[in-house]
C-alpha cells in the first residue's frame, strides 16, 4: 500500500509526542492505516516469536550489508524480569532472509535491547551484554568460526576501531530510567544521589581491562545555573563516540523534587581519557543526537539554553549552534546516511499512532517520506516499538523495527529509487 506526502501534509501528521521529559506540538493526523509506504518495505523477521534490533546508532548491517543482527523474544507487553532471556541473532538477506541464532542474553531492555552490534572494523564480529551471576558481561563472538571470549563488564558505545567501550552504570539506569537498563541486579548507590565510585567506565575489548573514567559525583559538581533541585538524584544515558575516537558524548540526567516524574538533561562531550568535560547543552532539555563529523553533533534539544526545542547542529568545543532547516520540528531518532548529505529520522507515534520514518536532503532541504507504520495502542512507555531506522554501510537500506503487522518485527525499506 503507497501513499505520497508532501512536507506539509507529513508534518500535520506528525501528531503530538511526549515522552518523559520531551514534547512536540499537537496536530490533526490521517486516518491511521496498519503502515503505508513510498518505497518497497519487507518483513525480513516473522512470527510466532517477535523480533526488533533497538537503538539507532549501533551497526546492524554488517560491512557487505547482507547480515542483519536482531534479537528474538516469545513475549511482549511487559517489563523484563532477570529470569527472561532472550535469542540474538542474524537474517541473512541473501538466504531467503534465514534466521541465524548467535547465543542468548539475560541482560537488555525493550528500546536498546543487549547492546547487539557489529565489532567495528571486523568483517564478522559482533559484541552483545550479559548477565553471569552477579555482574553484567559482554560476549564477543566471530559468527564464521564460532569462537566467542566473554569479558568482565558490559559496553554501551563502542570506538570506531572497535578496541575498547564506554559503559554508564546499567545497575543506575534501571533504577532511574526503566527500559534503559537490565533488571537483575539492584543499584548497591539507590540511596546516593551522585556516587563518588560509579558513573561512565572505559573498558579495553583486547585485555577486558576497566578503568572508571566519570563519575556521577565528577559530573554533578560541574557547575550548572540554577543549580539542582532539592534531592536531586543524577544518572548517565546515551553515550556515543566520535567518529575518530578521539572523544565521546554523554547525556547527565537528573531528577530532584521540582522535577517529579520527569528530569533534566545536559549534554556534555569529553576526550577518550575522560579529560577534557566540554558542556555542550545546558538547557535542561535534550533529547537524541548523532555526531556528524568528529567536530559536530547533531542534536534535539533546547535552542540557546531556552525551552524550546529545535533540532539544531552543535560544534565541539566552542557550543556554537546552528538550526538544521528542513526537519520536522519534533523529536525523532537521527543518523547520516553514508556522505553525510541525508539525514535519516522518524516521529514518535501521536494521536493516530502512525510512526513516520523521513529522509532529508541536506544541500537541497528537500523531504522525503518513507511511510507511515502504526504503533498499536498497547504500544507505550517502556515497551514501545520505535522504528528507529537505521542505514546499511552504502546507504541504500534502512532496517526498522515496527508492530504494525501484529507484533514487533524488523523491516526493510528500499532507498534505491530515492539516494
Amino acid at each position: 500500500m503507497t501513499i505520497n506526502y508532501s512536507r506539509r501534509e507529513f508534518l500535520a501528521a506528525a501528531g503530538a509526542v511526549t515522552l518523559g521529559a520531551v514534547a512536540g506540538r499537537a496536530a490533526t493526523e490521517a486516518k491511521p492505516v496498519e503502515f503505508t509506504a513510498n518505497v518497497p518495505v519487507r518483513a525480513i523477521t516473522r512470527g510466532p516469536k517477535f523480533h526488533w534490533f533497538g537503538y539507532y546508532d549501533k551497526l546492524e548491517f554488517d560491512p557487505a550489508g547482507r547480515r542483519v543482527l536482531g534479537m528474538e523474544v516469545d513475549f511482549e507487553g511487559r517489563s523484563p524480569r532477570a529470569d527472561d532471556v532472550i535469542r540474538v541473532g542474524m537474517v541473512d538477506l541473501q538466504d531467503g532472509d534465514k534466521w541465524i541464532e548467535l547465543g542468548t542474553s539475560r541482560a537488555w531492555n525493550w528500546q536498546q535491547g543487549c547492546m547487539l552490534q557489529w565489532l567495528p572494523g571486523s568483517k564478522n564480529t559482533v559484541i552483545w551484554n550479559d548477565r553471569q551471576d552477579d555482574h553484567f558481561v559482554c560476549h564477543v563472538l566471530d559468527v564464521e568460526s564460532g569462537k566467542q571470549r566473554t569479558l568482565p563488564a558490559p559496553i554501551y558505545a563502542v570506538s570506531p576501531d572497535g578496541k575498547w567501550a564506554v559503559a554508564p552504570d546499567f545497575r543506575r539506569l534501571n533504577d532511574c530510567r526503566p527500559g534503559y537498563g537490565y533488571a537483575g541486579l539492584p543499584d548497591l548507590n539507590a540511596n546516593v544521589l551522585a556516587p563518588e565510585d560509579a558513573g561512565i567506565w572505559k573498558m579495553d575489548l583486547e585485555t577486558g581491562k576497566q578503568s572508571l573514567l566519570l563519575s556521577f559525583a565528577d559530573v554533578a559538581k560541574f557547575p550548572q545555573a540554577g543549580g539542582y533541585s532539592k534531592n536531586a538524584k543524577h544518572w548517565f544515558n546515551h553515550l556515543l563516540v566520535s567518529p575518530d575516537g578521539a572523544r565521546f558524548e554523554f547525556l547527565h540526567r537528573w531528577r530532584g523534587e521540582a522535577e517529579g516524574k520527569s528530569w533534566k538533561t545536559r549534554m556534555f562531550t569529553v576526550g577518550a581519557d575522560g579529560k577534557d568535560l566540554f558542556l555542550l547543552n545546558a538547557s535542561g532539555l535534550v533529547s537524541h543526537f548523532i555526531w556528524r563529523d568528529p567536530a559536530h553533533i547533531l542534536a534535539y534539544a533546547g535552542w540557546n539554553n531556552t525551552k524550546e526545542w529545535r533540532c539544531q547542529l552543535f560544534e565541539d568545543h566552542t557550543g556554537k549552534t546552528e538550526l538544521v532547516e528542513g526537519m520536522l520540528p519534533v523529536d525523532g531518532h537521527c543518523t547520516y546516511l553514508p556522505g553525510n548529505q541525508w539525514i535519516l529520522c522518524d516521529t514518535y507515534a501521536g494521536k493516530q499512532r502512525n510512526q513516520k520514518p523521513y529522509l532529508l536532503h541536506v544541500p537541497t532541504k528537500k523531504f522525503v517520506a518513507l511511510g507511515q507504520f502504526r504503533s498499536q495502542p498497547e504500544y507505550t512507555g517502556e515497551w514501545r516499538c520505535d522504528t528507529h531506522p537505521r542505514c546499511s554501510p552504502d546507504g541504500r537500506w534502512v532496517a526498522i523495527d515496527s508492530p504494525h503487522h501484529g507484533g514487533r518485527q524488523i523491516y526493510l525499506l528500499d532507498l534505491r529509487g530515492v539516494v
